[in-house]
């Protein structure tokens, strides 16, 4: 099971360099080349949607059928185990959930990149046109 957290780790790595390259200021020389990337990377990345879903219900599932430790009838080893695998749980809600969020924001920010170049051609046209 750990092998599907790395992968997804490694995506969210990739998708927020990807995301930063691409806002960050000064990088006008190479901002077409990024958004190109940055484009041909939206699609195999969309694989991940479905995969964090498939990973969010197993965390959901994994919460409902956990044994609850209460009482003097738990030991302070199996209240230890339970606390650090509610603590991995959430750590692992929050992966998904950012890996979401950062597809979302480079999806959206690529596209209004896209639609800005696109209106500079336009305008740049529009110039030549009037002259």
């Amino acid at each position: 099971m750990a092998l599907e957290w790395a992968v997804l780790s490694y995506i969210v790595g990739a998708e927020a360099i990807v995301l930063l390259l691409i806002t960050m200021p000064g990088l006008e020389r190479l901002r077409k080349g990024l958004i190109a990337v940055a484009r041909s990377c939206l699609q195999p990345l969309l694989a991940t949607i479905p995969f964090c879903l498939f990973l969010l219900l197993d965390i959901y599932w994994k919460y409902e059928h956990m044994p609850i430790c209460e009482g003097p009838v738990c030991s302070t080893a199996e209240h230890t185990k339970h606390a650090k695998s509610m603590m991995k749980s959430q750590r692992n809600t929050v992966l998904v959930l950012s890996a979401l969020l950062l597809y979302w924001l480079l999806y959206c920010t690529t596209h209004m990149l896209v639609q800005i170049d696109r209106l500079n051609q336009q305008v740049k046209q529009l110039q030549r046109h009037s002259d």
